[in-house]
C-alpha cells in the first residue's frame, strides 16, 4: 500500500509518499514534497491546488492521504486555510483521506518505533512529521 503522509501548517500541505510491502517500507521518490495555497479565497486557486494533489496522486499511485489531525479550538488549533487544504485532499476522487490523531500516532509511534534514523532518509527536516504519520499509520 502506497500512503501520502501530510502534515499541514499554515497555508502548506507538507508531504511524504511512503510505501510498505511485504514488511519493508520504501520512500519513493517525490517531485514536489510540498504545495501552498495561495489566496485562499480566489476559487481558481483553490482549484488548482487540488488539482495539483489529486495529479501527485495519480502519477505517484497513492491509495489515502494520511493527514495529523490539528484541534479545532484552543491554543494550538489549526487555521481556517489548514482545514481548507483539508477538505481539498477530502474532496478528491478515488483516494481515500484519513485523518489521524495525534494520541493515536504517539500510541503507534510507542509500540512499533521507526527502525531508521530519520537523517538516513534523506528526507527534508520540515518532512519528519508527514514522515511520522505515514509510518504510524502504515505500521499498524
Amino acid at each position: 500500500m502506497r500512503v501520502c503522509g501530510v502534515e499541514i501548517k499554515g497555508s502548506e500541505a507538507i508531504l511524504c509518499v511512503m510505501e510498505f510491502n511485504d514488511g519493508l517500507f520504501s520512500l519513493p521518490d517525490c517531485r514536489q514534497s510540498r504545495f501552498q495555497l495561495v489566496h485562499d479565497q480566489d476559487q481558481e486557486s483553490f482549484r488548482k491546488f487540488q488539482f495539483s494533489l489529486a495529479k501527485l496522486a495519480q502519477d505517484y499511485k497513492i491509495s489515502k492521504f494520511v493527514v495529523r489531525e490539528r484541534p479545532q479550538k484552543g491554543k494550538f488549533a489549526g487555521s481556517a486555510i489548514g482545514f481548507k487544504i483539508e477538505a481539498a485532499l477530502q474532496l478528491i476522487a478515488d483516494v481515500e483521506t484519513v485523518v489521524v490523531s495525534n494520541v493515536l500516532l504517539k500510541d503507534q509511534l510507542s509500540r512499533f518505533p521507526i527502525p531508521v534514523d530519520f537523517k538516513e532518509t534523506g528526507l527534508k527536516g520540515f518532512q519528519e512529521p508527514a514522515f511520522n504519520t505515514a509510518y504510524a499509520y502504515l505500521a499498524k
